[in-house]
């Protein structure tokens, strides 16, 4: 099974990084789903929820807010100025 490789980071620190199977984030342009095999993309990251789904099915979960998203090769980085789990 094909995963991504996923980094949340914040202006000031790591908030989470490992391996998923989807992302789900909040955009300027509404909320999108990132699963392996992705085109890449960069897109501006709007305040909310970011969800990001493990391979045991189990979630992590995130605020997060003022950033960009990019997806490339099944990397996702989320780069926000604010950034804080809200489960782990």
């Amino acid at each position: 099974m094909a995963v991504l490789n996923i980094s949340l980071v914040s202006a000031d620190q790591e908030v989470w990084s490992g391996e998923g199977t989807m992302v789900v984030a909040r955009t300027t342009e509404g909320e999108i789903g990132l699963l392996p095999g992705h085109a890449p993309m960069l897109a501006i990251l709007g305040s909310g929820e970011v969800r990001i789904t493990l391979g045991d099915g189990s979630s992590v979960t995130a605020d997060a807010s003022e950033g960009f998203l990019s997806v490339e090769h099944n990397t996702v980085t989320i780069v926000a100025r604010h950034a804080a789990l809200t489960n782990a």
